[in-house]
């Protein structure tokens, strides 16, 4: 049960470095081509719109966190009256 945990915190703290050093990852519909071949030609990925990029699931997850905290922190709360509790 250790080796296991210890196992998927290094794998969970490896991808977290991998999209802090590398946010976008290759487009999985195209595989980086760009093209989808279809039968009656080729046409661009519409996943990626052309760009062979596409923003990792992990980088996704941090950013709307980080938007989430942000929007969090800059609510401006009214101040308190004396004697009444902070959660109220």
């Amino acid at each position: 049960m250790l080796i296991a945990s210890a196992l998927l915190l290094t794998t969970l703290a490896g991808y977290a470095a991998l999209c802090a050093a590398s946010p976008f990852g290759p487009c999985r519909k195209c595989g980086g081509s760009r093209l989808r071949e279809l039968r009656k030609g080729a046409k661009l990925c519409r996943r990626c719109h052309g760009q062979r990029r596409r923003l990792r699931v992990g980088r996704r997850m941090f950013n709307a966190g980080r938007r989430t905290h942000t929007a969090a922190a800059t609510i401006h709360r009214a101040p308190t009256q004396k004697g009444t509790p902070p959660w109220l």
